[in-house]
């Protein structure tokens, strides 16, 4: 317990104010409220639709770009949902998968380096005082890499936390990329699975069997994965709280 609490307190001692400290907090700071400026101005959600045909337009080069577009918003905290969505629409079940995975996987990545070497001040000055996050710092200290995985699973911290919490904690990049990416791979395919079979019967008039048995299989494997997760980090906080 005294790593953790050696931990804990160094988010909540106070940072040393240094103008090299400063200026890159500072510029993720701009580059933040650029982008929110610009989607609104730009009425970004009004041009989702332009941006389907224009990425359909691409040919081979679309999923690249999609991929692009999809790290960009997990960086600025955009909500995935609209966008795996639209991937499920765009390139159907098994070239949406793929894309959505690469996507998230590489922007969730991006989003840890951020924060443990470019802003971690400012995100750990953020975090310091929530409550969520300190449990999430409590228990990736006692049981590493399964945190990782049962996070991914169970929706208790919220994603964007998840992506930029970590790179404060003493995970390994390469351990939190691999059970990242692993345990986005349901939810992703159930998202993606789903647009793609509900998208079909909708335009061809069919019921895509084979696509709604993945469903089905995946909705188990889901469930199964999550009660197992949540006994998990059960456990896991008992052991904190003995400890």
């Amino acid at each position: 317990m005294d790593g953790v609490e050696s931990n804990v307190g160094e988010l909540n001692a106070p940072v040393p104010v240094t103008r090299q400290s400063l200026w890159k907090p500072i510029a993720l700071g701009l580059l933040l409220i650029t982008f929110m400026v610009l989607a609104r101005v730009l009425h970004i959600g009004d041009h989702l639709g332009d941006l389907r045909e224009w990425i359909l337009s691409l040919g081979a080069l679309g999923p690249v770009v999609y991929i692009l577009i999809y790290i960009t918003a997990v960086i600025f905290a955009v909500p995935g949902s609209v966008i795996t969505i639209m991937g499920g629409l765009l390139f159907g079940s098994l070239i949406g998968v793929a894309s959505v995975s690469v996507g998230s996987t590489i922007g969730a990545g991006l989003a840890f380096l951020i924060a443990r070497y470019v802003a971690r001040e400012s995100i750990a000055g953020r975090l310091a005082d929530n409550s969520k996050f300190q449990k999430l710092d409590h228990l990736t200290e006692q049981h590493g890499a399964i945190i990782v995985a049962i996070t991914r699973l169970v929706p208790l911290f919220p994603f964007n936390l998840l992506n930029y919490g970590f790179g404060l904690t003493r995970v390994p990049f390469w351990t939190y990329v691999l059970w990242s990416w692993i345990c986005m791979l349901p939810g992703t395919v159930l998202y993606v699975v789903g647009t793609d079979a509900v998208a079909s019967t909708l335009s061809e008039g069919r019921i895509p069997f084979g696509l709604i048995a993945v469903l089905v299989l995946m909705m188990g494997l889901i469930t199964v994965l999550v009660a197992q997760a949540r006994k998990k980090l059960k456990s896991g906080e008992e052991a904190i709280s003995d400890g």
